[in-house]
């Protein structure tokens, strides 16, 4: 390990930027805090506007570590204790001024700091809630900060830095603990949840104090986050789901991330270093857990023992309606809005357009259409008046197998036929026929 002692700001913004690329929770949330007439910045209700880059970095925030020095020795971490890499930490000072340059050149509109653990867990806390400090009192700084919590610190680190920063996360890094014993033996399960349970409860706290006085100061107003890694320790989709299922009962979170393991390090317990990111497997992951929160699904509905992972082919709505055609074809015209939510192609604003349009006239398909209904994916699960929009089967494979052909409906439901040409290319002097 070579620590650099006397290097340029610049070239630790390199360091450090690059070695928080890994860290995928790092959006805001709909904080409300209004800027002054003595600062800089504010926060508004609308969150940050954000893209993200191709490695999974929010580019609209300034997403640093505070150091990549750590004592710990995960396997899958590119800043292990045992890596031989470059080390270098930031000063307090040093991330407040990138802060503010960056701000006042318009290039970012927050912060997102994270860290390596250097010395002890208590040590770096201290130095994250000084620089955060200094950014609110000494800068004048009132736009969105993003930070994490150091698990293992103590209880009076993590208050203190609450009431500075907008949101607060601490990462679990592996879905279960036997994971975590095998891959970071130097953390603990209950390290990790016990400072995610103090956070929630001091928000409650916060939230009853504010309704007795609107001034009080507000602990993490924008919640809390977790993130998990994916495909790292061997964890089925139906476990990973599980969990986040439980993190959002348990622990009020406002999201659940998950990160595609990314093989930076050469170990026997973690797959190889040629190994891809399950980039597809993560896709579903997020589609599934959007189901959870606001879709009203559970975990065993759209998995199980039996069925424990997504297809990757079929989105998870898509996977649970053809798994459960007794429920089908719904009725546009007289089913309910939840019933409407789980139909395949009817989002949550479709569905109330729907229920809002149908008092006034009966819909049809053409109505749908102008709504906005993916009728591609909806028509198999979907009546007007009775009716349905083409000569469709309801079995699974049949469904399967007209939604994931890159063709359009009307090709695949009719029985019709084409006039073969001179000009088409045939393969293997096999015909193509569009009929099914």
């Amino acid at each position: 390990m070579v620590i650099q002692e006397s290097m340029g700001l610049m070239e630790k913004l390199r360091i450090l930027a690059d070695g928080a690329k890994y860290d995928v929770a790092c959006t805001s949330s709909g904080v409300d805090r209004s800027g002054s007439f003595d600062g800089m910045g504010n926060s508004i209700a609308a969150g940050i506007c954000h893209s993200f880059s191709a490695d999974g970095r929010c580019i609209s925030l300034l997403k640093i570590l505070y150091t990549n020095e750590c004592v710990y020795d995960c396997k899958y971490c590119v800043n292990r204790a045992s890596n031989d890499v470059v080390r270098t930490s930031f000063t307090p000072e040093e991330v407040c001024s990138l802060t503010m340059e960056f701000y006042r050149r318009n290039y970012i509109e927050g912060l997102f700091l994270s860290s390596g653990v250097k010395g002890s867990p208590d040590h770096t806390m201290e130095e994250l809630c000084r620089t955060v400090q200094l950014l609110r009192t000494r800068y004048h700084f009132h736009g969105y900060i993003h930070l994490k919590a150091i698990p293992g610190a103590s209880p009076d680190l993590i208050r203190q830095a609450g009431y500075l920063a907008d949101r607060m996360s601490v990462n679990l890094e592996l879905p279960t603990a036997d994971g975590l014993r095998r891959l970071a033996p130097h953390k603990s399960r209950q390290t990790i949840l016990r400072p995610m349970r103090q956070i929630q409860l001091q928000r409650d706290a916060s939230k009853e104090e504010l309704i007795l006085f609107k001034h009080a100061p507000q602990f993490v107003p924008a919640g809390q986050s977790t993130q998990m890694i994916i495909g790292a320790s061997g964890e089925n989709d139906y476990q990973i789901l599980a969990v986040a299922e439980s993190l959002y009962q348990k622990y009020s979170l406002k999201r659940v991330f998950y990160s595609a393991f990314v093989a930076v390090n050469k170990d026997k317990a973690l797959p190889a270093v040629s190994t891809k990111p399950p980039l597809l497997r993560e896709h579903r992951l997020y589609q599934a857990d959007w189901l959870l929160r606001f879709y009203g699904f559970k975990a065993s509905e759209l998995l199980s023992e039996s069925r424990p992972d997504f297809d990757l082919q079929l989105d998870p709505k898509c996977n649970w309606a053809i798994r459960h055609l007794e429920y089908f074809p719904v009725e546009i015209n007289t089913a309910g809005y939840y019933q409407l939510l789980r139909v395949p192609g009817i989002g949550d604003r479709s569905a109330r357009r729907i229920v809002g349009a149908r008092k006034t006239h009966s819909l049809d398909f053409t109505d749908l259409q102008k709504i906005g209904v993916v009728l591609k994916r909806a028509l198999y699960f979907i009546t007007c008046n009775g009716r349905m929009m083409y000569r469709t089967k309801l079995e699974e494979d049949y469904i399967i197998r007209n939604i994931t052909d890159a063709r359009r409906p009307e090709q695949l439901l009719y029985n019709t036929c084409r006039q073969l040409s001179f000009f088409d290319r045939e393969e293997d002097g096999i015909e193509r026929r569009y009929a099914l």
